[in-house]
């Protein structure tokens, strides 16, 4: 949970799940995933997190993600720490996906606290991957399963919802939707990691055959250019001198 020393753009993507919809009917956060990047980098560093929500989790909500009551019943409450997940989180840009939902929560959590530390807008900054999502693909499902399925990225091995799980998920999907880094973290330490976040993350196999670029050679470029300054002289180019200006 040490957050890195490193400098640069600072994000962590991250994710929750619950006792039930919603902070209204008093539902609480049951677990919190994390994971950091740096200058769109994985750097390895993540915070991961159960809690014992005093109270009891929905039914409904264990069919999504399989954390039952009793697995719970020794695991710390918010109040132990949130500290630690402030720490975690102070000043980075938060990538989650249907942002509204996982913020709900943090600030409900937030507010049962005496005093108060605030709201998440007072630590960080949020980018939500929904919104972005359905801006760039509109009238498409975007959730994060089909958009796993549109940057094929294989999560066969995802049978159940995980905060820790999903997180990781969403920074592969993250990095590939926004045009950047395709190389992720579980695949710098590959199998290592995999195997000790329990995530079975595999990317697919995008490779296509690559297509070999023969640039002109110094005699074709002057037969090319006399010929435009033929079709020049006879009236006929439309764009006269172009291409021996730029050669």
């Amino acid at each position: 949970m040490t957050q890195t020393q490193q400098t640069g753009h600072r994000q962590v993507v991250l994710d929750t799940e619950t006792t039930g919809i919603s902070t209204s009917e008093g539902h609480r956060i049951i677990e919190i995933g994390c994971v950091e990047l740096i200058d769109r980098k994985p750097t390895g560093q993540h915070f991961h997190v159960y809690l014992n929500p005093e109270r009891v989790v929905e039914q409904g909500a264990i069919d999504v993600h399989g954390i039952t009551n009793e697995f719970l019943e020794d695991k710390p409450v918010f109040a132990q720490v949130v500290d630690d997940f402030i720490r975690f989180i102070r000043g980075a840009e938060l990538v989650i996906h249907n942002a509204p939902f996982d913020v709900g929560f943090m600030d409900y959590e937030f507010s049962l606290l005496t005093p108060s530390p605030g709201r998440t807008s007072d630590f960080a900054t949020v980018f939500d991957t929904l919104s972005y999502a359905r801006e760039k693909f509109p009238g498409q499902r975007n959730s994060l399963d089909a958009l796993c399925k549109r940057f094929d990225i294989d999560n066969s091995h995802r049978t159940l919802h995980g905060a820790l799980l999903d997180a990781e998920i969403l920074a592969d999907v993250y990095l590939l939707m926004t045009g950047g880094q395709r190389k992720l973290g579980l695949q710098g330490d590959t199998q290592g990691d995999a195997q000790r976040f329990g995530t079975g993350i595999r990317r697919l196999d995008n490779s296509r055959p690559v297509l070999k670029v023969l640039p002109a050679t110094a005699e074709e470029v002057g037969a090319h250019t006399t010929y435009l300054n033929q079709l020049s002289e006879s009236g006929e180019c439309l764009w006269p001198g172009h291409v021996s200006k730029e050669s």
